[in-house]
């Protein structure tokens, strides 16, 4: 079995009024390992915010859709979904077996110096995670992940 793992990243800046957050455990398991690593670096927890949560998952949806891999619009996605922040960021990634699991890809992008600077970035406070399984670049049964980050 052949297995793949790829990750991006990108960081913004961009003036919009504060939304309130809101609270969806879908990714748990993912959420719960940057959770741990946050803690782990005296970092308070990420909480989901539901605005960040929409543009994550309409974002991972149209990578699979378009089987490509890349930020896109980030800034305009944004606000496209009505997310306040100061600073905001987001990591990709995706893979299969068993870098696909949620620790693998934590594990990941700590190994890369600017995903590692959004997940302990100490002004986010808020994510969206768009944590979906399919078809991707030839591989079936992919894992591709969107993290959106804000603060």
């Amino acid at each position: 079995m052949r297995q793949a793992f790829v990750v991006l990243c990108v960081l913004g800046a961009l003036a919009v009024p504060v939304a309130a957050a809101g609270s969806d455990t879908h990714e748990s398991g993912l959420l719960g390992e940057m959770n741990s690593v946050r803690t782990a670096h005296g970092l308070a927890p990420l909480r989901l915010d539901p605005h960040l949560e929409q543009a994550a998952v309409a974002h991972t949806r149209q990578m699979l859709a378009s089987n490509t891999f890349a930020h896109g619009a980030f800034g305009s996605r944004m606000l496209q979904y009505n997310v306040s922040f100061s600073t905001a960021g987001e990591n990709l990634a995706w893979g299969t077996g068993s870098l696909s699991t949620p620790h693998a890809i934590v594990a990941a992008w700590m190994a890369s110096p600017e995903h590692r600077a959004n997940l302990l970035r100490a002004s986010f406070r808020r994510v969206g995670l768009g944590d979906l399984v399919g078809t991707f670049q030839g591989h079936g049964d992919a894992r591709v992940v969107t993290a959106d980050f804000a603060g």
